[in-house]
């Protein structure tokens, strides 16, 4: 990177700062800063939804399967992902919008205390803070390693740099802050992405390399739609566990939900989301499936290899637009993350621990939001400075281990309790479900040696499905009240729309979690 290079990446954070404190008038109590007082446009949310599940994991650990296993990277990992979004954009996008326009909550996990009980709710809350901890160090740790190949800097300096900027604009201007960078930042991954495709086009031979690159022999094996680890078990595990993470089991993306000023624009901000999952990783995928022909690599994962060629075929200007577009992403589902980890802590986890937290003023709970949230930040980027060593292995090994194995546990109770299908399934399946797949994740990953990767990934989930759905039927525990909660976030009619937007129900303007 040369002087111009910097001056992009600086000229960067300093639009990201300054929209954060743009977006801070905006943000007048907790409602604001949590859900964009539910309105925020549909296009806006679903780019913002989309941007918010890329990190800098794309540009290193998939970089990486990109240049080994070719477009395998695109059929196990983002087709999934734009599958799962369409579907849940049908089934869950509308009530998830619904807890916010007619329950009048901020927080995703808030219905959860009258769904099921509060310790149901303090479980699934603790455990997916501790998992969000270590998911964001991992994006940390990527972007870090990609900031230290363009300029040299060491991996806690690059997460120093990448989390105090974060942590300006996502602490002072709240949920509007987050969407209104990100799509900057798609806007700029756009012409990042298209420039670094041109780039390799132009390098091998113009647009006819789209359809007769395959033919090379470095490129053998390149099509294949599942290769090595990334089995076709591997891919239906990864499509049952992404519709639930994305569909709102990764509680930043039920935010863009809940932010939308209805149930039928959630919808459309879902399947807005999931066009783009479908289309964009192409774009970006096609230079990192050509890099065997480009560049070799330094590290034994390959997942060096699109920083390195970046670094050979971009211009000084250029090179440093796709730096920053590197850096939107993670920005993009790291601020989201700490945004939804603070509506979960002073929403539902402080009110449990302490009775000051229950009365708090709306000024008292956005101070405690915002410093929730610089917590988070710090706590992940400690974390991110641990994440190559034995416990953790490396990025990739973070991103799709743990978060694929352990999303499942938490996702299941929060996510099929939004469904009346399961209206059977109270606490008791709740918690042994998550009990159990807690269990099954450390047996497969640590108590048993030589298990399959898509076995880790897929059992945690399906015994917390089985478990959930069994014991709904062995020891039902429906009453009246969660299915008076039930019939109100399931079905169409009086309550959806703008009209509810503003939320002047005591619960909410006190802090008071539902319940």
């Amino acid at each position: 990177m040369d002087s111009l290079d910097w001056a992009v990446l600086i000229g960067y954070f300093g639009v990201m700062v300054a929209i954060g404190v743009w977006s801070h008038k905006r943000v007048a109590d907790v409602s604001d800063f949590f859900t964009a007082g539910g309105r925020m446009p549909w296009w806006l949310s679903g780019i913002s939804h989309h941007m918010s599940g890329y990190s800098a994991v794309m540009f290193t650990g998939y970089a990486g399967i990109a240049y080994t296993y070719g477009v395998t990277s695109y059929v196990t990992w983002s087709f999934p992902i734009a599958l799962g979004i369409a579907v849940g954009a049908q089934l869950f996008a509308p009530r998830l919008n619904r807890l916010r326009s007619r329950l009048h909550v901020a927080s995703p996990l808030e219905y959860l205390k009258t769904r099921y009980d509060l310790p149901t709710q303090q479980a699934l809350a603790w455990s997916g803070v501790l998992l969000k901890i270590v998911d964001v160090g991992a994006k940390w740790a990527a972007i870090a390693t990609l900031l230290s190949v363009f300029t040299g800097i060491s991996l806690n300096q690059g997460i120093l740099v990448t989390g105090v900027v974060t942590g300006v604009y996502c602490t002072v201007g709240g949920l509007w802050a987050d969407a209104l960078t990100e799509l900057g930042q798609f806007v700029i991954q756009l012409l990042a992405g298209v420039a670094m495709l041109v780039a390799v086009l132009g390098r091998l031979g113009g647009v006819e390399a789209l359809w007769t690159v395959w033919d090379r022999p470095e490129l053998q094996g390149h099509t294949a739609p599942t290769a090595g680890p990334y089995t076709l078990t591997f891919l239906l595990a990864y499509l049952f566990i992404k519709t639930f993470e994305y569909s709102g089991g990764m509680w930043n993306q039920a935010q863009r939900y809940m932010a939308t000023p209805s149930a039928r624009e959630a919808t459309r901000s879902g399947r807005l989301s999931a066009l783009l999952w479908f289309v964009w990783p192409l774009v970006l995928f096609f230079p990192m499936w050509c890099a065997p022909l480009l560049v070799r690599p330094k590290r034994a994962d390959a997942s060096d290899a699109y920083a390195l060629m970046t670094e050979q075929l971009l211009p000084h200007g250029l090179l440093g637009l796709v730096v920053v577009g590197f850096f939107s992403h993670t920005m993009a589902m790291c601020s989201s993350d700490a945004n939804a980890i603070a509506a979960v802590f002073t929403r539902d986890i402080a009110p449990a621990l302490s009775r000051a937290a229950r009365s708090w003023t709306q000024r008292a709970g956005l101070l405690a939001a915002r410093l929730t949230t610089v917590a988070f930040l710090g706590l992940s980027m400690a974390v991110a400075t641990q994440v190559n060593s034995p416990a953790f292995k490396d990025i990739i090994t973070v991103v799709i281990a743990w978060v694929a194995g352990l999303m499942g546990p938490i996702a299941i109770p929060f996510m099929l309790g939004l469904l009346k299908t399961f209206r059977r399934s109270g606490p008791t399946a709740a918690l042994v479900s998550w009990a159990a797949g807690l269990f099954a994740f450390w047996l497969t990953a640590y108590g048993l040696d030589g298990v399959e990767l898509q076995i880790r990934i897929v059992a945690p989930l399906a015994t917390s499905l089985v478990l959930y759905v069994l014991l709904g039927y062995v020891k039902p525990e429906a009453t009246p009240e969660r299915d008076a909660l039930l019939d109100r976030i399931g079905g169409d009619g009086h309550g959806d729309g703008a009209a509810a937007v503003p939320g002047q129900a005591s619960g909410e303007r006190s802090g008071q979690p539902l319940g």
